[in-house]
């Protein structure tokens, strides 16, 4: 029996042949029952002493998740998931980029190991998930830093990370045929920085722009080629951000550790493209 917050049997078959294998030492706990642990952990936002006792003891689940999440165990599995995807042209080229703010629990808020640290905003200390994601809403790449951070400063950092593998001949995929995004990523630079790379764009002016625009008169320019119609589409990055809120623990973020905190939502995605 399949129980709230547990992988479904669809889920596990795609999970399993992406997972490490190992060939000396002892064999390992059952896989499946530690990654169910590991992930009512995460759905349920709960602390790894409450995991209910049919998943093992809590510093099994707890030792598995962080080696995993250091030696990047979790990004290699993503990235194979969307290589998979990549070559059963599962992977649309229109790209949506945006950005969201998650609350930062009191257990995240103290000394930081590494980053990215939460930031201070008006909604006290938060985090913020840059991220972009494909025409079906699946995530293809993110970003976590302060919920301080700008978004155009993310921008390139995002977009360069969607470099991934692919499982058949070619260069892996980088450049999407368009991306849309919200005012947040209006500005000259990442303009200039799409067209250099013959990138089609759908991104709406802010109204500081227009202003500006229509008070320099005829020097201020051509306003950028806008398709309304198309930056509906854009809606597809704010379901997947409510997809993934839906876990307790990425809606509010309790990890006080980068590698714990870009894990979660590694494991979240992976399970987005099952």
């Amino acid at each position: 029996m399949i129980r709230r917050r547990e992988l479904s049997g669809s889920e596990w078959d795609f999970v399993r042949p992406l997972l490490p294998r190992t060939s000396a030492g002892r064999p390992r706990r059952d896989d499946r029952m530690v990654l169910n642990g590991i992930v009512w952990k995460f759905r349920a936002g709960a602390a790894w002493r409450d995991v209910p006792e049919r998943y093992g003891r809590p510093t099994t689940l707890h030792t598995r998740f962080h080696r995993w999440a250091r030696d990047g165990t979790f990004a290699r599995m993503l990235r194979r998931a969307q290589a998979k995807a990549d070559a059963a042209g599962q992977i649309g080229r229109l790209v949506s980029i945006a950005s969201a703010v998650v609350r930062v629990h009191q257990h995240a808020a103290g000394p930081k190991r590494g980053l990215p640290a939460p930031g201070r905003s008006r909604c006290g200390l938060t985090s913020e998930i840059h991220m972009a994601c494909g025409a079906v809403g699946r995530p293809l790449a993110f970003v976590i830093t302060g919920g301080n951070t700008n978004d155009c400063a993310q921008f390139t950092a995002v977009m360069e990370a969607m470099l991934g593998p692919r499982t058949g001949p070619g260069r892996p995929r980088l450049r999407p045929d368009h991306l849309t995004a919200d005012e947040g990523y209006s500005s000259k630079t990442i303009r200039a920085w799409l067209r250099r790379r013959g990138i089609a764009h759908t991104i709406p002016e802010r109204a500081d722009q227009i202003r500006n625009r229509a008070r320099l008169g005829s020097s201020g320019g051509r306003p950028p080629a806008f398709d309304k119609q198309l930056c509906k589409r854009r809606n597809v990055v704010e379901r997947c951000f409510n997809g993934l809120k839906q876990w307790r623990g990425i809606a509010t973020r309790y990890d006080k550790t980068a590698d714990s905190c870009q894990a979660t939502l590694t494991l979240a995605s992976l399970l987005t493209w099952a």
